[in-house]
């Protein structure tokens, strides 16, 4: 008796692991539209963007140099897509 609890234990605990791991995963969140959007042959810019963090309830926004004289703003957005603007910037070279 004291053997089958300890098996059945050990298994809830497995299995609780791999749900709770699986939530987590690369697929999950390209899934839900929340991963990264792929990027033909693997080239681009992966430097990191200048963040700036609203509080709580209101979108953060995030800000880096594209292309050649463009400057991106991105707000995040939790209920619905992201506001985007791309704007000259003669310090962005």
């Amino acid at each position: 008796m004291r053997r089958n609890v300890r098996t059945i234990t050990g298994v809830a605990v497995a299995t609780a692991a791999l749900l709770a791991l699986s939530g987590c995963s690369k697929e999950y969140n390209d899934e839900r539209g929340k991963g990264d959007a792929p990027v033909q042959g693997q080239q681009g810019d992966n430097t990191a963007a200048e963040v700036f963090n609203f509080p709580d309830g209101f979108g953060n926004l995030a800000t880096k140099c594209v292309g050649h004289g463009n400057r991106a703003y991105v707000t995040t957005n939790a209920t619905g897509p992201s506001n985007v603007q791309i704007v000259k910037d003669d310090t962005c070279g």
